[in-house]
């Protein structure tokens, strides 16, 4: 199988629209589209730097949208077609000390929920998936990685890219990948906010 690679940041605005541009020109079509392109940071919210927030949203949340919006239409004409968001266990979880990253998190979830509902029955799936703590760069990048808590707790993305898939082929809207990150998903809807709020930010803290 050929593979062609197209550089983009997709952080700056207009790299969508570039990107997809690009692709058509070589006379190719997006017949599914994994947007998995995302980095955070941690720390106290109050102490984050506004240059660096900025492209995170952007690229967390806008990127994703704008893809999306791309390259639907289409799909929905061939009637096929599908998309991969990757999320975060973190998208229902409120997360102290890494609350926008969390938070672009929980746009992700709730985009893909609302357009898998939308164009499912035009054949086209759109699937959310949601894991915990995966063993990538980026866990090097947001610092993570430093932590004992994480990297044990770290699932092999071929596992995780395995589920995605699964998902996509089951047409499911939302994909929890491991039985840990299914049990604290499951614990959202037991236990209460301010429980969770204080558990998550005891967590990060200990990272």
């Amino acid at each position: 199988m050929a593979a062609t690679a197209i550089p983009c940041d997709l952080a700056r605005t207009g790299a969508a629209e570039t990107l997809i541009g690009q692709v058509a020109k070589r006379g190719l079509a997006v017949n599914l589209l994994v947007n998995n392109a995302g980095f955070g940071f941690r720390g106290p919210f109050v102490e984050m730097d506004p240059v660096q927030l900025a492209p995170m949203v952007d690229l967390n949340c806008r990127a994703v949208m704008e893809l999306c919006r791309l390259v639907l239409p289409g799909m929905v004409q061939m009637r096929s077609g599908a998309i991969l968001n990757v999320a975060s266990v973190a998208a229902v979880l409120p997360g102290p000390w890494m609350a926008s990253y969390y938070a672009t998190k929980a746009f992700v979830l709730s985009l893909s929920e609302a357009l898998h509902e939308e164009v499912r029955r035009h054949g086209v799936s759109v699937s959310a998936l949601c894991p915990g703590p995966v063993a990538t760069e980026f866990g090097d990048l947001s610092g993570l990685s430093q932590s004992a808590l994480f990297r044990r707790a770290a699932e092999p993305a071929e596992q995780v890219v395995r589920a995605g898939l699964a998902a996509l082929d089951a047409n499911r809207a939302v994909a929890f990948p491991g039985a840990r990150t299914k049990l604290v998903a499951a614990s959202t809807r037991l236990m209460p906010r301010g429980a969770l709020r204080r558990i998550t930010g005891a967590f990060q803290q200990r990272r």
